[in-house]
């Protein structure tokens, strides 16, 4: 429609013979030139926002590390100042620094090595048996190996096991041992099971046995 309007501004511009009328055609002519031009430009700006909408999101690949698997084996020792954690991954001293990340706690540690092989590997220790400095503890990564450095808060002291559920777990395997309890006492509980849970021919012997012991203990001729 505006180029229309242009296109007969321009006839009557080629008619006209008086300056004002000239003038004031030239004025519109200029005017919409101008709109059309706007037009076009906000015509070629819609058409690229519509080109840049209809691309496809840029989608960032992200780095496959396939599942993550749970370290369940490793070793440890400890001196003076370090309790020391060993866990053995192949490989793990070829990946960037970066990918092996160990984040500390007063009563904790976890480790996180990521892309490795294809796969991420962690492990988390909750409830050591006594508190580390958390400034003071590291990692370090070895051929195959990497090594947590706990820093002991409380240097020169022995820990006995790695975490405190670990203490709990072996002390209730422990058997329990009353000094005060008369031996030949348990040796009786030992045999009034055995003979609960025997058949008769278990129970036969043992009553010949007790009857035989008692009638040496009467005699005085308890025989070792």
């Amino acid at each position: 429609k505006l180029q229309k309007d242009l296109e007969e501004v321009k006839v009557l511009l080629e008619k006209a013979t008086r300056k004002r009328v000239r003038d004031a055609l030239t004025a519109e002519k200029s005017k919409i030139e101008t709109e059309i031009k706007n037009r076009m430009q906000q015509k070629s700006q819609r058409k690229a926002e519509h080109l840049d909408n209809e691309k496809p999101a840029a989608v960032v690949a992200p780095i496959t590390t396939g599942y993550t698997v749970k370290i369940s084996n490793y070793g440890w020792d400890q001196s003076d100042k370090f309790v020391k954690i060993y866990i053995t991954l192949t490989g793990v001293h070829q990946v960037p620094a970066e990918n092996v990340q160990v984040h500390f706690t007063e009563r904790s540690f976890d480790l996180l090595v990521k892309n490795l092989n294809g796969k991420s590997y962690s492990m988390i220790v909750n409830n050591l048996l006594k508190p580390i400095s958390v400034e003071g503890s590291s990692k370090k990564v070895k051929t195959d190996t990497v090594l947590i450095l706990c820093r002991k808060k409380a240097e020169n002291t022995r820990w006995d096991y790695l975490t405190q559920v670990e203490k709990e777990c072996k002390e209730k395997e422990k058997p329990s041992y009353d000094t005060e309890t008369d031996p030949s006492e348990g040796l009786m509980n030992v045999l009034k099971k055995i003979y609960e849970d025997g058949d008769d021919d278990m129970k036969r012997t043992i009553n010949k046995a007790w009857v035989e012991s008692r009638e040496k203990q009467a005699k005085g001729d308890t025989e070792f």
